[in-house]
């Protein structure tokens, strides 16, 4: 209790193909976690990173577990290239992470083994599970999964977060029984850029549990290559399969001064909802413009924002 861990100069570790192998784990009450000035924590992604993220050679798996409470403080980190995901936040309660650099740029490019696919597939920033009471702020994200997902959790505000090459900031609800539900998250003053999707809530085919007051506010997206807003309720075996059901409670989701652009690829909007389990979307101010692809929304009745 009340311990202060600080990483300074360079900190990596041997190559290790195993997904059995995480190579870190923090857990504490009311403790401090802090980089030096100068300071790398280093996953060695490249000698790993086939474009495959969870399939293919085998690899690390979180990179880094926290387990914080009680007003603990994880703040100046830098990680560069990290195997496949990043930094699971599990557990974590009243406790705040900022001032996290998570560098994953060079995996955007194919590399000698990736098959001209980008190198670092699977790269999440941070996965948020279990938590009550969380602030994430002032982060810097370049990766290749969800920038911020969300799931099982309660109060978590994740403020001025500027996310690259990601699947954007994300909402994960559902499960196979109790203990699945996702309330009061709030995502403002970001930048999703040069990603997959911007701002998404995907539930899992068959699940159950719900995801009630969720709210973007003043959201800036740009190269949005799938869709600008996802919403979908039929996530099976890593991607939509079509078939929405209604076991996860969608309810009270708010956009609020979201703003930018897709690829003409892309779609701007796609609400994909299952019979009556999604309720109360609001748009206030949401103009996402670019795609030339038709939007699809089957929630609300009066369909996607804009004219």
């Amino acid at each position: 209790m009340g311990a202060t861990v600080t990483f300074a100069g360079n900190t990596s570790f041997a190559f290790t193909n195993s997904s059995q192998f995480k190579p870190m784990q923090i857990a504490g009450n009311n403790v401090t976690i802090k980089g030096a000035p100068g300071h790398v924590i280093d996953g060695s992604g490249p000698l790993y990173w086939d474009g495959l993220g969870n399939g293919g050679l085998p690899k690390p798996g979180q990179f880094l577990k926290i387990q914080v409470t009680n007003h603990s403080l994880m703040t100046d980190l830098y990680f560069l290239n990290l195997p496949t995901h990043g930094i699971n936040v599990a557990g974590v309660l009243d406790s705040t992470i900022q001032n996290v650099y998570i560098d994953n740029s060079l995996g955007d490019a194919p590399n000698a083994i990736s098959h001209g696919l980008s190198a670092a597939h699977n790269t999440d920033g941070f996965n948020v599970g279990n938590c009550k009471n969380l602030l994430i702020r002032n982060c810097t994200v370049y990766n290749q999964d969800d920038c911020v997902v969300v799931s099982d959790s309660t109060n978590v505000t994740v403020t001025n977060v500027f996310c690259s090459g990601s699947h954007g900031l994300s909402i994960a609800g559902g499960g196979s029984g109790n203990g699945h539900d996702i309330a009061n998250i709030l995502f403002t003053d970001s930048v999703v850029t040069n990603s997959t999707n911007g701002l998404r809530i995907k539930t899992d085919y068959n699940a159950t549990g719900s995801v009630v007051n969720v709210t973007w506010s003043n959201i800036a997206l740009s190269n949005i290559k799938t869709y600008g807003i996802d919403i979908e309720q039929d996530y099976y075996n890593g991607g939509g399969n079509g078939l929405p059901t209604n076991g996860v409670l969608v309810k009270d989701i708010a956009f609020k001064n979201v703003t930018g652009w897709v690829v003409p690829a892309a779609k701007d909007y796609f609400v994909l909802c299952g019979d009556g389990s999604c309720q109360d979307f609001s748009y206030d101010d949401v103009d996402i413009t670019g795609g030339h692809g038709l939007s699809s929304c089957n929630y609300p009745w009066s369909g996607c924002p804009g004219p």
